[in-house]
């Protein structure tokens, strides 16, 4: 953070300027986190780090016991990417709903992403 705001003083930029408050609210963000866990011993789990430990912890499990699952919930994610974007090109849909399909569509997109990074790791692994 120091070094962006270093960078921000002496030539800003808006992509700068965004990456730091960016920056910024993922700083806020871990420091209720922690707040929370010295307060009640409990995570708040709604930093992204968290969030996608928790996922991939959940899904790197099903590869293990049930490989059959963890690819049919792999294909049921792809094909909500597809639905998602199919929605937000729709006209017909109001803003409100658009809203709600983007909340969706980057939700899906990042445990497909998580998905597939499990899917290289477990290719990798096996000779």
């Amino acid at each position: 953070m120091k070094e962006i705001d270093a960078v921000i003083d002496s030539d800003p930029t808006e992509q700068r300027i965004i990456d730091l408050a960016e920056l910024r609210n993922r700083n806020l963000m871990a420091f209720k986190e922690l707040q929370s866990f010295n307060d009640t011993v409990k995570w708040l789990n709604k930093h992204p780090l968290l969030t996608q430990h928790s996922v991939r912890y959940k899904y790197l499990q099903m590869l293990e016991k049930d490989p059959e699952l963890f690819l049919s919930e792999y294909t049921n994610t792809a094909n909500n990417v597809s639905r998602y974007a199919s929605f937000l090109n729709n006209s017909k849909r109001s803003d409100e709903q658009h809203k709600k399909d983007q909340k969706n569509l980057k939700k899906h997109q990042e445990r497909e992403t998580i998905m597939k990074e499990i899917l290289d790791e477990f290719k990798n692994q096996k000779p």
